[in-house]
């Protein structure tokens, strides 16, 4: 079984870092624009992101799963965004009064497999981003475990800022991997 090179991989990866960059985005810019309708329909836009993210991560887990051998790692972050979306989905009353747990765990686990996977991966450089958007994501979920009881609105906002910045590293790292495409 011949093992596939970088370019190979990048051909293959770097369109699905794209779509989780625009998402984290666009969620990010309906959080700071319209604050109060994003407390409203908070619990249903995060198992969304949560559950698209989830699904994205799985199905490029197993696409790598020949060429990368730590490939369960982003399986098991993919498997974590489907339960948690689907949880939230299921008990949108309980998802509403535990929200900043929810995020907070989802954000913390999203960041150690993201740390984990820099270390596991040896991409040409791109390992930085994915330790940076992993610590990033760490903090933000320590934030929302020690400050269950701050402002809504200020909580909301933090999150649309993380989704924006999260999917601008995306971003970059989509268009690192496609320059290796036309290097070689």
């Amino acid at each position: 079984m011949e093992v596939p090179t970088m370019r190979q991989i990048s051909r293959s990866y770097w369109w699905s870092l794209v779509i989780r960059a625009i998402i984290a985005v666009l969620f990010g810019i309906l959080a700071i624009v319209s604050p109060l309708l994003t407390v409203f329909f908070l619990i249903c836009l995060f198992g969304a992101y949560a559950l698209v993210d989830g699904i994205v991560a799985i199905v490029v887990s197993i696409q790598q799963r020949n060429a990368y051998p730590n490939w369960w790692v982003l399986l098991l972050g993919g498997i974590a965004g489907v339960v948690l979306g689907v949880l939230v989905f299921f008990w949108p009353g309980i998802a509403g009064l535990a929200i900043f747990y929810l995020v907070a765990i989802w954000a913390v686990l999203t960041g150690l497999f993201e740390v984990i996977a820099a270390f596991t991966v040896r991409a040409q450089g791109v390992e930085w981003l994915l330790v940076l958007g992993g610590i990033l994501s760490i903090i933000v979920g320590i934030i929302f475990f020690t400050h269950p009881v701050a402002s809504i609105l200020s909580i909301v906002w933090l999150l649309g800022v993380f989704s924006i910045v999260y999917g601008v590293i995306l971003f970059v790292r989509a268009i690192r991997f496609r320059s290796l495409l036309s290097a070689a």
